[in-house]
């Protein structure tokens, strides 16, 4: 079984990456390495030896340079990852550069659907982003289910920011894809992902880090009082390779604890599994995005319910960043 996997070496591409090899397929990775890494600095555990290498093919490419130059797509399934990402600092800081996810994702979806393709199923990568933002609200905040959220209604709400506008555009790409050419397409919206090698530029792991570092004071962003859904990578990469060939095409479905953890709560937590007490106080000047994103997962939940929770995560979380450290101490004498 053939695939592809765009933006595979991202965090989250290079977990689908590992799981897709393991389970022995063979794999194409297409990653311009903006901000993915590449193989040689893959985690430990993630890099592939070198006998899943022998069912790896790495290009280094703009995924619309790639299609450019190969016009007759011939895959089992297209893992569709590549997009400009970063934390809440580029969402809001940098829309701009966020639009080019629309450029990326039609690009896609035109080389899937085209009359060469030989495609068996793309699995698009939406966002939790791409719901109403009224419906995050401190007031009026519910958990966000797939039914409030199809392209084509005649009510669709503001999603955040200019992410959320490429990620909901992508959806309604997808539908066309699947109801004007026939192309299999099943549809992911992730909520607040992590895990152990997620970069800084992201609240879970940047908390883990300043925890170990023991900041006293300990800085939350925003008001500190706002609701993520926390869902680890394994989670998520368990509840697709579950499904996404037995979904039926055009399926949309959340990747979601359904459990709220303030950031307040994600600073208790870290410190306390590293051992202190700092004082932990909030920096309203900094962005805070919507105040509650929480999933109801229970289309998810009829295939899959996540295993690992997020105090585990936390205690996953240290004890990798921990290694890492001593690692990194050990070069530094050795040398």
């Amino acid at each position: 079984m053939r695939v592809l996997v765009t933006g595979g070496g991202g965090f989250v591409g290079r977990h689908f990456t590992r799981a897709l090899l393991e389970a022995g397929y063979l794999v194409t990775v297409v990653d311009d390495l903006s901000t993915g890494l590449p193989l040689a600095e893959w985690p430990r555990g993630i890099r592939p030896d070198a006998h899943l290498r022998r069912r790896l093919r790495f290009e280094i490419a703009d995924l619309r340079d790639y299609v450019g130059a190969n016009t007759a797509p011939d895959y089992d399934a297209v893992f569709h990852l590549a997009a400009v990402v970063g934390g809440r600092l580029v969402i809001e800081g940098q829309p701009l550069r966020v639009g080019t996810d629309l450029a990326i994702d039609a690009t896609l979806f035109n080389w899937c659907a085209s009359s060469s393709s030989r495609v068996g199923t793309v699995v698009y990568f939406s966002s939790s982003a791409a719901y109403p933002v009224s419906l995050q609200g401190r007031r009026n905040a519910v958990p966000l289910a797939e039914s409030m959220l199809r392209p084509g209604l005649a009510d669709i709400g503001m999603p955040d920011q200019s992410y959320g506008w490429s990620k909901l555009t992508g959806e309604y790409l997808a539908r066309l894809a699947v109801e004007t050419h026939d192309l299999r397409v099943v549809t992911y919206r992730p909520f607040s992902g992590y895990g152990e090698d997620q970069d800084l530029c992201y609240p879970f792991p940047n908390i883990i880090n300043r925890a170990l570092n023991r900041e006293d004071p300990f800085v939350v962003w925003g008001s500190g009082e706002q609701l993520r859904d926390f869902i680890h990578i394994d989670d998520i990469v368990g509840a697709v390779m579950q499904t996404y060939q037995s979904l039926p095409s055009g399926a949309v479905v959340n990747l979601g604890s359904g459990i709220g953890t303030t950031f307040w709560e994600l600073a208790h937590l870290a410190c306390a599994e590293v051992g202190y007490s700092p004082e932990i106080v909030n920096d309203s000047s900094k962005p805070e995005g919507v105040f509650a994103r929480v999933a109801d997962p229970s289309v998810m939940h009829k295939y899959y319910v996540p295993r690992i929770s997020i105090c585990a995560g936390v205690a996953r979380a240290v004890s990798a960043q921990r290694r890492l450290s001593h690692t990194y101490s050990a070069a530094a004498s050795d040398g």
